[in-house]
């Protein structure tokens, strides 16, 4: 049994607080060289990404990858869109799901599995205005208690 080891390049906390986040899915990344080495120095955005699914192929679009500063001509377009390597069963699972009303895929994290560049999408929700304010207030709420929990045991 061989244990790979997970290590976070992009995490997207936005999609976290814009979404009710169902289901996730974990993807390979279709990338150029310089794009890799781009990624091991650990350069990455994802916050205004999102995935589609076009003539049965999962496409990413605007993950920001900034240019390798050591690749000169064999760079690519930094938010050039990315295909997503899946099974063709799951993509058909997917493309069922976002046609019923509201749902969605966003990118969640970008990680390196082992050697491998693996992108965890989500099956999403939208938020409406009141849910995003129930979660800020739980927060709070949670926040508050921890502090005078550690104030009540310190004294």
């Amino acid at each position: 049994m061989k244990t790979d080891k997970k290590r976070m390049i992009a995490n997207n906390k936005k999609a976290y607080h814009d979404y009710f986040l169902e289901e996730t899915f974990e993807a390979g990344i279709s990338l150029k060289g310089t794009e890799v080495k781009s990624l091991r120095m650990g350069r990455c955005s994802i916050k205004e990404a999102f995935v589609r699914i076009e003539n049965g192929e999962v496409m990413l679009y605007q993950m920001h990858i900034p240019p390798y500063e050591k690749g000169n001509i064999f760079n690519r377009d930094p938010l050039r869109p990315r295909k997503l390597l899946m099974h063709k069963a799951e993509i058909r699972k997917l493309l069922g799901k976002i046609k019923e009303k509201g749902y969605t895929l966003v990118p969640v994290e970008v990680y390196f599995s082992g050697s491998l560049v693996k992108v965890k999408i989500a099956l999403a929700r939208g938020k409406k205005l009141y849910d995003k304010r129930a979660d800020i207030a739980k927060k709070d709420q949670r926040r508050e208690a921890q502090r005078e929990f550690k104030v009540r045991n310190l004294g």
